[in-house]
């Protein structure tokens, strides 16, 4: 069935980011034409993020993802928090429901699933302290994972992360461990798009390189890590899966598997 043509009665969705980019839109308007929904999906910057959600309340916008550096700023804003996004403090979607705003946190899920075949017994190293690090780590934790370091710059943030959730802190990347993780803009496109989140010799010493960056798909973290034959999880990976569940939160529809198939390859390739 064709996605009926756009008027009155189509609903938005979108999403508010510092540094919008083209997966999500990508990813939700295909399937959007692939399940023939009557939804179109738009991506926004703001420097009013109050005044934004505001909008999605008064103009009825179904549903908008939340990401950097909003994911903890637009908690006040919402009427409520699903279990997934209280549970961490942190929000990456907003489900509009006749006015009532709940905050809900997909990255979370998408973080456990690609957890779910590696040895709790692993050791890691988590750079960064922000919204997404604290989806991960949260992961990490209900994973099994117990011996990991959290390394922060901002000292405060980064010792109340790894406390929270029973880690290990440091303000720099002291040791090695099988499996390193990036939550920072390190390697991401802009300022810091030549940054190698780890150092190489710590690189050359793990099992498992995951980087939550999305923008490059390859990093140089990535790049580095899989020229040395480590197995190498991607942040395209990580917004596939969390995007997803977007999708299903805001339409009630799940895709097929090879919908979603689909849509992602179709994301990828229009980034």
């Amino acid at each position: 069935m064709p996605r009926p043509p756009i008027g009155r009665d189509t609903r938005l969705c979108m999403s508010l980011s510092a540094r919008p980019g083209n997966f999500g839109t990508r990813f939700h308007n295909r399937l959007f034409e692939l399940t023939g929904l009557d939804f179109v999906y738009k991506a926004f910057s703001t420097t009013d993020l109050a005044g934004a959600i505001g909008g999605i309340r008064a103009l009825g916008i179904r549903g908008c993802a939340i990401s950097m550096p909003f994911k903890e700023a637009v908690i006040p804003l919402l009427d409520g928090l699903a279990p997934s996004a209280a549970a961490i403090d942190s929000v990456n979607t907003i489900v509009n429901d006749d006015g009532v705003l709940t905050g809900h946190n997909t990255d979370y899920g998408a973080v456990r699933q690609l957890l779910a075949d590696i040895d709790p017994e692993t050791p890691f190293v988590l750079r960064g302290a922000g919204g997404m690090a604290k989806a991960v780590a949260a992961a990490l934790r209900d994973a099994g994972f117990r011996d990991g370091t959290l390394v922060a710059r901002n000292e405060d943030a980064g010792r109340a992360l790894a406390k929270l959730y029973g880690f290990e802190c440091s303000t720099s990347v002291e040791r090695g461990a099988a499996l390193l993780i990036n939550v920072t803009p390190l390697g991401m496109t802009g300022a810091d798009a030549d940054a190698l989140a780890f150092p190489a010799e710590l690189i050359a010493d793990c099992a498992i390189a995951f980087d939550v960056v999305q923008y490059p798909p390859e990093t140089p973290f990535l790049r580095a890590a899989a020229a040395a034959g480590k197995r190498t999880i991607t942040g395209t990976e990580v917004a596939t899966l969390q995007a997803l569940d977007q999708f299903t939160l805001y339409t009630g529809v799940t895709p097929t598997a090879e919908q979603v198939t689909d849509a992602a390859a179709y994301a990828r390739a229009n980034i």
